[in-house]
């Protein structure tokens, strides 16, 4: 169990926060998730800002697990270092992108989270639940989350929470 430098995370977060540019925020989102998650044993960075064969859909983050036995081979992570939520044709299209690939579960890291009301399902929630008709699972993390780990024992155990509660009540908190 790897600890997780807590200034490191603090120093993506505010190169994010600070940077000039949309493509030098997302950088230190997928800087700052490719950090955390690499730091779990038997889990591997296998991919970066990855376009597909068709050059429509890009993938942030792809990442490989060999021993979370919980957790799929393979999951993809969407970063969005937005300063507002992110919106429901967003969190629609990274559940394409899971469903084009054969996929039944994704990672969305964010700043703000999604919007919309979990108990009512509305807005990008709305899109979380739908999806698992299609047995499609999608979890939100948030960097405040990525903050107040200590350990990426504690990283695997917040995915894990959020998964048993998307099974539980159909929805993301």
């Amino acid at each position: 169990m790897p600890a997780i430098d807590q200034a490191r995370v603090d120093a993506f977060i505010d190169t994010g926060l600070n940077a000039a540019t949309t493509a030098e925020q997302g950088r230190a989102l997928e800087d700052l998730i490719c950090y955390v998650f690499g730091l779990v044993p038997g889990i591997a960075i296998t991919h970066r800002n990855a376009m597909n064969a068709f050059d429509t859909e890009e993938i942030d983050v792809a990442l490989f697990n060999e021993d979370i036995l919980s957790l799929p081979n393979i999951i993809l992570v969407e970063a969005k270092n937005w300063s507002n939520r992110v919106g429901s044709a967003e969190v629609a299209w990274f559940l394409t992108k899971l469903q084009n690939r054969g996929l039944d579960f994704g990672i969305l890291v964010t700043t703000r989270g999604i919007t919309g009301d979990a108990t009512e399902q509305s807005r990008a929630h709305a899109q979380v639940a739908a999806a698992l008709i299609q047995k499609r699972r999608l979890i939100v993390i948030t960097t405040d989350e990525l903050r107040g780990l200590a350990d990426s024992d504690g990283l695997v155990k917040l995915i894990k929470t959020k998964l048993c509660d998307l099974a539980v009540t159909g929805t993301i908190a």
